[in-house]
């Protein structure tokens, strides 16, 4: 019998990553978000786009 692999399959997507937001910040971003029809995740990566491309 085959050894069973440990963790969660590769799915081809970005990996999920952990970061703290107050309650407030989040709640906030994503109504915006959402009337925009994006996700908090998409906000958050076109924010630390612009961040990196700040000199």
């Amino acid at each position: 019998m085959a050894e069973k692999k440990r963790g969660r399959p590769a799915t081809g997507k970005t990996p999920n990553r952990t970061v703290r937001v107050p309650d407030e910040v989040w709640n906030e971003a994503k109504k915006k978000a959402d009337a925009e029809g994006k996700n908090v995740s998409d906000v958050v990566n076109d924010c630390l786009r612009a961040y990196l491309r700040k000199k």
